[in-house]
């Protein structure tokens, strides 16, 4: 190319009108509202719009940019724009409606493909050309809010080939609302899973966040992320490398996959089950299991569909030695399409390699297992026989460099900002349950930082608040995703805010439920009430406004009861009341003249309530007449209460436990849920009365206690006088800080997978606190909220170390004794905390049951002056009473 031709060709490109993505064939514009039409040429140029017989032109200024103000249109379409300067571009098939901005992460994002088996009706009945979506593609960006989208985009009409593409809570919003207004539909999908609210923060909204701020600035360093991106692509390559050439399964012939491979000395395992849980243990890598089924001669020969459940984390399926499916991460239904060629008559083997990085491997529960020729169906749960193919360390999580503050929004949402919008629906907050209180924060700055960044004022905010999830418990201490649903409520403080409650909508074993439509009809409801009119509208269920104690029993009121209150069964339950010391139980509740009663003989006089507080509250059934469930809520803030030094009793008290022994559930947790007392049980993960006996502490765990971090295989310095029985596999003077870190970190894990908390205590191990002169519990201190030390001392609360806490060490003392020590720490205002073993034998250091049961009895007696919980509830309170000082 000659040098003329090369700025002949150049001077071309320059002059190119050209379009923001979004505004392509098919695109939805926003009704009833003056539009900014704008794009990018050449500086200098003239620009020509025409559109429904009106004609628009302007110059580009001199970045090349240019707008029209396009005055208000009634809903309908489709029409054309024409552009026109050194080029022209016709954009076709506009319609004018609503436009939604559907954001958030996974449960917005999941598509209808998704839910494909759920809802085949609806997807065949789907064909609806003003219904329409575009998919935003996922990208970060840290140095500066873009003003378009790089990838293309674009505009899909709901029918039954295109729907599979569409988030599903939005569509089935998208549809409610059509099929009121017949108004067309534009759905901007921009959510992406596992995103935090932080994602979506502009960069002016960060910096009311310190921590996240400096996260986002951290990252506008390319270099940094390539670093990372390259380490961690990496590790995983290296890992999976390692795994391929160890694991028999795929290195010996016959393969393992093989249907002549003979597995006759093989062990067996249920099917669904995690492999932790029975013969196999705790371990990663790659475990086979295999199964023989018969095939009648109806199904032979047959396209089938093999359904299996959900896998952690990775699975390769193979039919009579044909692989059939393989997904490499544990979220999506493995639902496989079978070809007709697979199946034979009579004994068919299904093989399943399953590879696990870490954590619990193995196959969910309350999934559908079965193999399907149309009506014809096999059952494939039960016995299954199963060999570890390879034992591989865990493999590390990457880094996932767009879940951090700031890129979403640049990237994703920044660009949307130019657009006139109905309004923004929003389902997400699954990835912050780690730190209710840190969203509590962030998630009504977002939807005041969207508000500002779009200047249309206090659009529609319509939001999800998370749904039931995880196993089921009799009873919750506490619980993060009821805290952060307790957020998500309170963000209806801000004005023409709607929330979708869900708290009947999800399941206990998957984060990302199928029933899709409730949930998009519910916004839908919300929408018609916040954004169009519809005043007399009941869009929510009940919504807690107060409470009253009267002759001994709790006044509960709500609002938009509707035409009036009713429970889902036969009793009204989800309820629990406590008195002064915060001790919940299950109250005995009736509705009476639209105002729910509580009661409970043991507590005379009620002050607390709290509905629906636990992760997967399935008892909870309170509805206005309508169908709506009621939102989870309390009506006190631990927080507030912490603020005053131990709770506003003349002291505390903390019963601890050591080295989870069989005493403990036998003779210790009995007598404390009796009379509803809470104790922290410190844990080391490897003693053989945990790992005999784990569903008995998950249990005790559900029951309120805490499950402390005492390491997983009780280090001690085996180089002090007395300390000849220390294992030397064990001994703390060989191992480095290091080492005895991550053992602490590893217990942390092993202990959240069980109780599913992310706040814990530690205790020393025989009160060591340093390896030589290293001390490893500054690195810690992220890792765990306090510490109990060995050392005996009763403190007030103003000169305790959190991470040093004294307590009183158990050997037999009298009852008489013990509780002389209580009264020590009432003349004192101090805490004092009881260091058990043995509890009527179990260990050499022991307390008669008839001792211990009489201290218990005395604070339960006592609980008026006295504050007995466990030692995460007492540190937060000695944290919040420090900082206030």
């Amino acid at each position: 190319m000659t040098i003329l031709a090369f700025i002949v060709c150049s001077s071309n490109l320059l002059a190119q009108i050209r379009l923001p993505k979004l505004l392509s064939d098919g695109v939805v514009l926003q009704r009833d509202t003056e539009l900014r039409i704008f794009g990018w040429a050449s500086a200098g140029e003239t620009v020509r719009l025409k559109f429904n017989k009106q004609n628009f032109e302007t110059v580009t200024n001199a970045s090349g940019e240019w707008e029209f103000l396009l005055p208000p249109q009634k809903a309908g379409g489709p029409y054309q724009m024409t552009f026109r300067g050194k080029n022209s571009i016709e954009v076709n098939n506009i319609l004018f409606g609503d436009v939604w901005i559907c954001s958030g992460q996974s449960n917005m994002e999941i598509s209808m493909e998704r839910v494909k088996e759920k809802y085949p009706k609806e997807i065949a009945a789907s064909k609806n050309p003003f219904i329409r979506q575009i998919e935003v593609v996922d990208a970060y960006d840290f140095h500066q809010p873009q003003t378009d989208f790089k990838a293309p985009m674009q505009w899909l009409e709901a029918n039954p080939e295109t729907i599979y593409k569409f988030s599903a809570v939005a569509y089935f919003f998208a549809k409610e609302l059509y099929d009121t207004y017949q108004v067309p539909i534009g759905l901007v999908n921009a959510a992406l899973g596992g995103a935090r609210v932080s994602c979506f923060l502009s960069e002016e909204a960060l910096k009311e966040f310190p921590e996240d701020y400096q996260v986002a600035q951290e990252f506008k360093n390319d270099s940094l992320i390539e670093a990372i991106t390259t380490a961690d692509n990496k590790r995983a390559e290296d890992w999976h490398k390692e795994l391929n050439s160890n694991d028999l399964g795929v290195n010996q012939l016959p393969q393992w996959s093989d249907p002549q491979y003979n597995d006759f000395d093989w062990n067996q395992m249920m099917v669904p089950g995690f492999w932790a849980d029975q013969s196999l243990g705790f371990v990663n890598g790659a475990v086979w299991f295999r199964k023989t089924i018969d095939v009648p001669k109806s199904m032979a020969g047959k396209p089938a569909k093999l359904m299996m459940g959900r896998v952690v984390d990775q699975d390769f399926i193979y039919i009579n030695g044909q692989q059939v499916g393989s997904i490499s991460y544990q979220y999506p239904p493995r639902r496989y399409e079978v070809a007709p060629d697979i199946l034979k008559e009579g004994k068919n083997v299904i093989t399943v390699r399953v590879v696990n990085q870490s954590g619990r491997g193995g196959f969910f529960y309350d999934k559908p297992y079965c193999l399907a020729v149309g009506n014809d169906t096999i059952d494939l749960k039960g016995i299954w026989k199963y060999r570890l193919g390879t034992n591989m360390p865990s493999l590390a999580s990457p880094t996932f460099i767009r879940w951090k503050p700031l890129g979403l929004y640049n990237k994703m949402i920044a660009p949307l900002t130019q657009f006139k919008i109905k309004g923004v629906l929003f389902y997400q907050g699954e990835s912050n349950t780690y730190d209710p209180q840190l969203y509590a924060k962030q998630f009504p700055a977002l939807i005041s930082d969207w508000r500002a960044q779009w200047g249309q004022g206090d659009f529609p905010f319509l939001y999800v608040q998370l749904p039931n999830y995880m196993q089921q418990y009799n009873t919750e201490k506490e619980s993060q995703w009821a805290q952060l649903r307790e957020a998500q409520w309170k963000a209806l403080l801000l004005p023409n805010t709607g929330m979708a409650v869900a708290i009947d909508a999800g399941e206990w074993n998957d984060i990302h439920p199928l029933n899709k439509k409730v949930i998009g009809k519910r916004l839908a409801l919300q929408a018609r009430s916040l954004a169009y009119g519809e005043q007399n509208l009941v869009a929510s269920g009940p919504l807690f406004t107060s409470a009253m104690e009267r002759n001994g029993a709790l006044y509960v009121n709500f609002k938009n009861e509707g035409e009036g209150m009713v429970c889902h069964g036969d009793a009204l339950k989800g309820f629990e009341i406590a008195g002064a010391n915060l001790h919940f139980v299950k109250a005995n509740a009736s509705i009476e003249n639209n105002t729910v009663v509580l009661s409970h003989p043991n507590i005379a006089d009620p002050q607390y309530v709290r509905y629906a507080w636990a992760n997967n509250p399935v008892e909870a059934n309170l509805y206005n007449k309508g169908g709506l469930p009621a939102s989870p809520f309390r009506n006190y803030d631990p927080g507030t209460l912490h603020k005053v030094a131990w709770q506003g009793k003349q002291c505390a008290v903390v019963l601890t436990y050591d080295d989870a022994l069989d005493v403990h559930l036998d003779n210790v947790a009995p007598l404390l849920d009796e009379l509803g007392m809470k104790a922290t049980f410190y844990i080391s993960a490897a003693a053989s009365g945990f790992t005999s006996r784990t569903k008995e502490w998950q249990t005790l765990a559900s029951n309120g206690h805490e499950l402390g971090n005492h390491t997983l295989y009780h280090p001690c310095l085996g180089n002090l006088p007395g300390r000849e029985w220390v294992n030397p596999n064990y001994d703390l003077s060989t191992y480095s800080i290091e080492k005895m870190v991550e053992e602490i970190r590893l217990t942390n894990a092993f202990l959240g997978v069980l109780d599913h908390k992310t706040e814990r205590t530690f205790a020393f191990t025989c009160g060591d606190m340093a390896i030589g002169d290293r001390t490893f519990m500054d690195l810690l201190r992220g890792d765990l909220v306090g510490a109990r030390t060995v050392y005996k001392g009763i403190e007030p609360i103003d000169a305790i170390d959190p991470y040093a806490i004294k307590c009183f060490g158990v050997n037999g003392e009298s009852g008489e004794e013990l509780i002389a020590e209580v009264e020590k720490a009432m003349k004192n205002k101090g805490l004092l905390v009881f260091l058990f073993h043995g509890v009527g034998g179990g260990h050499s250091l022991n307390v008669s049951l008839e001792a211990h049961e009489a201290l218990v009895r005395y604070l339960k007696a006592h609980e008026d002056v006295i504050w007995t919980d466990t030692m995460l509830d007492v540190v937060k309170n000695i944290k919040a009473n420090q900082e206030q000082q």
